[in-house]
């Protein structure tokens, strides 16, 4: 492929031990699908270009913020909509089950058509899908990916949305965070913390977030960075200091401490080793 016809292909994994979740992110000048279809929902944003797609019967064409949903089992195509501008777009493939949490019944959700536009899912769904290309950390990937599809079902399927009250919210939230906190090297996955309580995923999500304001993931990752403060305080060194408190490595670490601390952890440590 030349530098303007790529595929890359990412691997999320949903929770420790969870089920992985595959993330395409590509762009093309001349390739031209042939028709196929996926066992998973294809859910994709175009980030450029326009692309047109063979779907049902018809055709439809992508633009840039442009959401597409394809059903599991429905052929499709896929090509440039022009012969000079390509097309680019970032794809994930969900297994069905990860759209039905937050809707009634047990049936798929029905996308009556297979282009959406929902400025502000699409902008979530691409910094998502961006950020868990480069670092798919399998706490933030089930944080994120299933509470965005949910979204995706009850705001543009027919399904009806389940109810959002949950007794206990409060409690069952503090645990969850509690339990985060004991095991930040090794958090649990949000399926089995949900099945603590007897909650879906999708109820489990939407008690941390209205109680704490922020997703597991997040929260876990501040108090990760507050370990981590301690540790460079002491003289600990900034790929030593990552490990032992559960980040991937070190860039994992100084992502998540520049975005709380506005330093790297290397300069927050030589401040306070310089100040004593």
């Amino acid at each position: 492929m030349s530098a303007r016809e790529q595929a890359l292909w990412t691997r999320a994994r949903l929770g420790r031990c969870g089920p992985p979740l595959d993330l395409l992110t590509a762009r093309f000048d001349r390739h031209v699908y042939a028709p196929h279809a996926h066992a998973e929902f294809t859910i994709g944003v175009c980030v450029g270009g326009s692309e047109l797609i063979d779907y049902r019967g018809g055709r439809v064409r992508a633009t840039p913020g442009s959401i597409v949903v394809l059903a599991p089992g429905e052929m499709h195509t896929g090509g440039p909509g022009s012969t000079t501008d390509g097309y680019a777009y970032r794809a994930l493939y969900a297994d069905p089950a990860l759209l039905t949490d937050g809707i009634l019944g047990a049936a798929l959700p029905h996308f009556r058509e297979p282009l959406l536009d929902d400025a502000e899912l699409a902008v979530a769904l691409r910094l998502a899908h961006t950020q868990l290309s480069a670092c798919p950390d399998p706490l933030e990937a089930e944080s994120r990916l299933p509470w965005l599809l949910t979204a995706l079902a009850r705001r543009h399927s027919s399904s009806r949305p389940t109810t959002d009250t949950i007794p206990g919210a409060t409690l069952i939230a503090h645990a969850v965070r509690d339990r985060l906190a004991d095991e930040l090297t090794a958090p649990p996955s949000l399926t089995s913390l949900a099945a603590d309580f007897g909650l879906s995923r999708y109820q489990l999500l939407r008690v941390f977030r209205t109680t704490m304001g922020i997703p597991p993931y997040a929260w876990l990752a501040q108090h990760r960075v507050t370990r981590a403060r301690g540790l460079l305080e002491a003289g600990g060194r900034p790929a030593e200091v990552a490990a032992l408190v559960g980040f991937a490595d070190q860039a994992h670490l100084t992502r998540w401490f520049r975005r709380v601390l506005g330093v790297t952890p290397a300069a927050y440590r030589n401040s306070v080793q310089d100040s004593r």
